[in-house]
């Protein structure tokens, strides 16, 4: 390819290697920044991203491959987009061209994905159906309960939307459509149409908190810091009509999609614009469709969970992230960025307003508050006027437990139960019981690629290891002494449903956990039947902590707070404070008082004092006196390099290399390195090195020598390694 017909781009490839790549391209190609391209780098073919055009080239031009071919007619990302992605890479010091794959849906990453969007189907009722054509419906309810639904939208609803609904639906569709009662249509981008409903009146504190949030323009970020079932919500609602009053678009971001089906609910009722909607539940070609309607503006209403916050809106005018405190705002592996962080450059950047809601707000987020970076807006009463359930403390120090049921909390639930209300019982536990142990010697069966015990599932015959996902069969008998005296320890939601079941034998019964809801539409299905009534008693995990509204639900049983209590992660006891405040909040929210239960075996831990003392405000307020007494977070700020490897050393001697770049005398402190405190997992050894800076300014500029030379170190190609800026989880 010669010189003179060719221009040179620089493009962003999905590799993990800092910068970016030249590519050729022929002079007559029409090419812009934001485009995809298909090239070859090394024996692969990738899709990259063109961050600049007509660069002078980082070497010589016959060094250079040209790309295979443009893949978008237009560019994917503005270049609003594309500085928040690059300011993304830079904070978290992650390669630029995976940080700008993670912004694309996996259909656009693919190198034979299409550049045009698949069409989503939805159902419609006939206006004028055949005569008699209802007859047959006489024992079909599930048909009737779906027509009804159609012909009360009035209008197209989507099919996915409809499964959700109805988890069972494609049958009854299929039957409804050879009757002449309904028809198939197709929607355009993944997006479905609400209805314009009513809004509640507003209480005093929310309309207090609507003209502060009112009164002030461009980028501002504000706290809604309000106790469970204050209004948060409406809040919400009420500046994103403004929003779409003046042709904007709004982006809401909730914590899991355990959270979304009743959040698609409430919008589609209140909101006659366009929605659409983006979680791992959806397929890979509705995530893709619902992406590209947001990017041409088709999208007046974008919610999702955390990915999500990268979704191309160039009409943007608002920012929610709904439940700010929730751990899963931050990702894991790979690019670890927290969304409600990248939110706010966002919206700083784009200068609209941000609203961060929560009843129990991260330690850092009320930092900011009452340092005046954020505006704090409290709403202290619950919306409907019901009072807060009242908190009590049972002690089974000594008490035996029927599945980690004791009887104090059974006795407790029973009038509940016998009155018709609902009870929740709350363990974050999945499977039966957390380790499977010899009576006889005390072995406990082991995950043998993991320094952790395996769990027993499906009442001790399965054990599976919640790490790594190792399965295997439980054994007859103890491989160390031959006993065949084994024994489940301990209990998860399986055994907690067990014991419920048995001792209320004719009450339903739901279990809420990764488990039970993995089938598509089952979670829909069974957050269906506890708001119907027919599910009277729930057992869950974190999914059923948050954001949920059941009416009925009076009574909420906690069986294991002791672990927050007691953790070596400095976070725990906050996360602990959350997770209990926040599962009390499911009770009682409507006419029918509530009470809440903790199980505990350490009542006189100053810690449950100062929460059922104070709430989660005095508790908030102590601890942000502990954290800046220790410079810990949000006085303090951390990075944690991580290192693993299948020989047990190398971890440790690639991390001491890198702690040997690090200037001493400093105001830098480095800790370590040391074993991970799970210190082998998946078959791999894990250690771990912790930088702590008084400031941004002290910790980012030794992380961007870290960038430079750690991949140069002579054990960097023998190790798997990351940096984690700002870690939430330090196990």
């Amino acid at each position: 390819m010669a010189a003179e017909t060719t221009r040179v781009i620089r493009v962003a490839v999905p590799v993990p290697l800092h910068g970016m790549f030249d590519y050729l391209v022929p002079s007559n190609v029409a090419i812009a920044v934001g485009m995809r391209v298909l090239l070859r780098f090394g024996r692969r073919h990738l899709v990259g991203i063109v961050m600049a055009c007509d660069v002078t080239p980082s070497v010589a031009l016959d060094k250079l491959r040209p790309v295979e071919r443009c893949l978008d007619e237009s560019p994917l990302l503005d270049t609003a987009l594309l500085k928040l992605l690059r300011w993304t890479a830079r904070y978290y010091h992650h390669p630029l061209g995976e940080t700008v794959a993670t912004a694309l849906p996996a259909a656009l990453r693919r190198v034979d994905a299409a550049a045009d969007a698949s069409r989503n189907r939805g159902w419609q009722a006939v206006s004028e159906p055949a005569v008699d054509a209802e007859t047959a419906l006489t024992r079909a309810p599930r048909q009737r309960e779906i027509l009804a639904t159609l012909r009360t939208a009035g209008q197209a609803i989507a099919q996915a939307t409809l499964v959700a609904r109805f988890p069972t639906a494609a049958r009854p569709l299929a039957q409804l459509a050879a009757r002449g009662l309904v028809e198939a249509v197709t929607l355009p981008g993944g997006l479905e149409r609400g209805h314009e409903g009513p809004a509640p009146a507003l209480t005093a504190d929310q309309s207090d908190a609507l003209t502060r949030l009112r009164d002030v323009e461009g980028f501002a970020p504000a706290l809604i810091d309000g106790v469970t079932g204050s209004g948060k919500t409406e809040l919400y609602f009420r500046r994103m009509a403004d929003v779409l009053a003046s042709g904007g678009q709004c982006l809401f971001l909730a914590p899991e999609i355990g959270l979304t089906p009743q959040l698609i609910e409430r919008v589609r009722a209140r909101f006659d614009a366009a929605i659409g909607v983006l979680h791992s539940a959806r397929s890979d070609g509705e995530r893709a469709d619902v992406w590209r309607a947001a990017a041409v503006g088709d999208a007046d209403i974008v919610i999702g969970t955390r990915s999500a916050v990268f979704t191309p809106m160039p009409r943007l005018g608002l920012i929610v992230v709904d439940e700010e405190h929730d751990g899963s705002y931050k990702q894991g592996d790979g690019l670890r960025y927290h969304a409600r962080d990248v939110a706010a450059k966002r919206a700083q950047d784009a200068g609209i307003p941000l609203l961060l809601g929560s009843a129990t707000p991260a330690l850092e987020t009320l930092h900011n508050a009452q340092s005046h970076r954020f505006a704090h807006l409290r709403l202290t009463r619950r919306a409907t006027g019901a009072a807060m359930p009242a908190i009590r403390v049972i002690d089974i120090r000594s008490r035996p437990l029927d599945g980690g049921l004791s009887d104090p909390l059974i006795a407790a639930l029973t009038p509940h139960i016998e009155a018709g209300n609902q009870v929740m019982i709350f363990i974050n536990r999945r499977g039966f019981a957390p380790a499977l142990a010899c009576h006889d010697c005390g072995w406990i069966a082991p995950c043998e690629r993991c320094d952790a015990p395996m769990t027993a599932h499906a009442g001790g015959r399965r054990l599976i290891c919640h790490h790594c996902g190792e399965q295997a069969a439980a054994p007859q008998a103890c491989t160390a002494c031959g006993s065949t005296q084994l024994l489940a320890l301990g209990a998860g939601t399986q055994r907690v449903a067990g014991a419920l079941r048995s001792r209320f034998p004719h009450v339903t019964i739901a279990r809420f956990d990764r488990d039970a809801t993995a089938r598509k539409g089952r979670l829909e299905a069974q957050l269906a039947d506890v708001a119907n009534g027919t599910t009277q008693l729930m057992v869950g995990t974190q999914m059923l902590a948050k954001g949920h509204d059941f009416a009925r639900l009076t009574c909420v049983g906690v069986l294991d707070v002791d672990g927050g209590l007691f953790s070596a992660d400095f976070r725990a006891t906050e996360h602990m404070s959350q997770v209990v405040t926040q599962v009390a909040g499911r009770a009682g929210r409507a006419d029918r008082p509530g009470e809440v239960w903790l199980q505990t075996r350490n009542p006189d831990h100053p810690l449950l004092h100062r929460l059922l003392a104070g709430g989660y405000a005095g508790f908030a307020r102590a601890a942000l006196a502990e954290r800046e007494a220790t410079a810990l977070p949000p006085f303090g700020y951390l990075a944690l390099l991580r290192a693993e490897a299948h020989d047990s050393q190398q971890p440790h001697d690639f991390l001491a290399e890198a702690a040997a770049h690090v200037p001493a005398g400093g105001e830098l402190a480095c800790w370590g390195p040391v074993p991970a405190p799970m210190a082998r997992r998946a078959g791999r050894y894990r250690a771990q090195l912790l930088l702590h800076a008084g400031t941004r300014a002290q910790l980012h500029p030794i992380l961007d020598a870290w960038q430079a030379v750690l991949p140069k170190l002579p054990l960097a190609r023998r190790v798997r390694w990351s940096i984690d800026v700002d870690p939430q989880d330090l196990l």
